[in-house]
């Protein structure tokens, strides 16, 4: 079952593209300081500004996100999208991470 932390991301997103700089700032402050991911980092990049630039990049980062598979959720042990959920929304949740 998708974690349920991804589904709402997903749906804040959809309803505040400006969200993805947080993404992106995150990615661009990891890679100066060093982070080693850099394979997958890029790889999320390409995909969040592909969203940024059409709608068919949107949903199919919407999609992913949403998406259970094996695949999904070995890149989401990537995720740069610390910081899209306040506080708040996150208690609920264990952020867990590769980096």
């Amino acid at each position: 079952m998708v974690h349920r932390r991804y589904l709402l991301m997903a749906d804040k997103i959809e309803a505040d593209p400006s969200l993805l700089c947080i993404p992106l700032e995150n990615m661009e402050r990891w890679l100066a300081g060093g982070h080693t991911a850099k394979r997958e980092l890029a790889q999320w990049k390409q995909w969040i500004e592909a969203a940024r630039n059409s709608e068919a990049g949107m949903k199919r980062l919407l999609d992913f996100l949403r998406d259970d598979s094996e695949e999904a959720r070995d890149w989401k042990g990537f995720s740069p999208f610390a910081g899209v959920l306040t506080d708040e929304e996150m208690a609920p949740y264990v952020w867990t991470s590769r980096h």
